[in-house]
C-alpha cells in the first residue's frame, strides 16, 4: 500500500510500509523494522487488538519520541509486549504468584499485567511510577518484532492521546503517519477492545482497565 501526505507544497515523503504475512511472519520480512527500531526508530506494527506504536523500551530518544508523537501527557506510563516469560521476568523486579497464575491463564494473550519495573528501564517510560505494564501478545508480527529487538518492544496504540485506536491503517491519522520511521501492514487487526490490564502489585490484585478479557474471568484465577 502506499500512504500519502498532503502538504501546502504538494506531496511530503511517506515512511517505508512493508506488507507481511500476519499469520506466518518470517524473521526475514521482520528484519528491517528491527533494524529502525534498534536504531532508535518508530515503526507502527500490528498486535492482537489494534495497531501500536513501537519502540524500543531502553532508549531515552525513542521513548520521548513516541509521548511526542502521541502528544501523551509525561505522567503517564508506555507499556510493553514482550515475545516469551523470559524476557518479562528480566524486565521485572518480582514475579509475584499472582503473575505467574494469569500468564499461565491468558498469555499469549490481550492481558497486560502491572508489575514493579526492572532498573533496566528509562525513567521516562514508567511516567511517574515504578511500574510496568506488559504483556505477551498473541499477534505473531508482535511476537516475533519483540524476539528482534530484543525481548520486549514498547506497546501504545497507535493514535494521537483521546482519540480512538486503529485497527485498519487506512485509519492511522495523518499527525501520527508523518512522524514515524516505517510501518509494518499486517492488515486488519481483530480491534474491538484493547487488552485488559491488571495491577499484580497490589494484594489483591486490582483491575485498572477491563478489555478484551473480562474481569469475571481473569478474577477466578486470583483465589487460592
Amino acid at each position: 500500500m502506499e500512504i500519502l501526505l498532503s502538504t501546502a507544497g504538494g506531496r511530503a515523503p511517506s515512511p517505508p510500509v512493508w506488507r507481511v504475512d500476519s499469520k506466518l511472519p518470517t524473521m526475514d520480512q521482520i528484519a528491517p523494522a528491527v533494524s529502525v527500531i534498534r536504531q532508535g526508530g518508530i515503526v507502527v506494527y500490528p498486535t492482537e487488538t489494534f495497531y501500536g506504536l513501537g519502540g524500543h523500551p531502553e532508549l531515552a530518544g525513542a521513548i520521548e519520541k513516541i509521548y511526542r508523537i502521541k502528544r501523551r501527557d509525561l505522567r503517564k506510563p508506555l507499556s510493553l509486549i514482550a515475545a516469551d516469560v523470559r524476557a518479562v521476568r528480566r524486565s521485572v523486579a518480582s514475579w509475584p504468584p499472582a503473575a505467574e497464575r494469569l500468564a499461565s491463564a491468558f498469555w499469549p494473550g490481550p492481558l497486560t499485567l502491572v508489575l514493579p519495573a526492572s532498573p533496566i528501564f528509562p525513567p521516562a517510560l514508567l511516567g511517574q511510577s515504578e511500574k510496568i505494564g506488559l504483556r505477551i501478545s498473541s499477534h505473531p508480527v508482535s511476537q516475533l518484532l519483540a524476539a528482534g529487538v530484543g525481548g520486549v518492544l514498547i506497546a501504545t496504540s497507535a493514535n494521537l492521546s483521546g482519540q480512538p485506536p486503529c485497527r485498519r491503517l487506512e485509519d492511522l491519522e495523518i499527525d501520527v503517519i508523518s512522524q514515524v520511521d516505517a510501518i509494518i501492514d499486517g492488515g486488519d487487526t481483530a480491534g474491538q477492545a484493547p487488552s485488559t490490564v491488571v495491577d499484580v502489585t497490589a494484594v489483591p490484585a486490582q483491575l485498572l482497565r477491563e478489555g478484551a478479557i473480562p474481569w469475571q474471568a481473569i478474577s477466578q484465577f486470583l483465589c487460592g
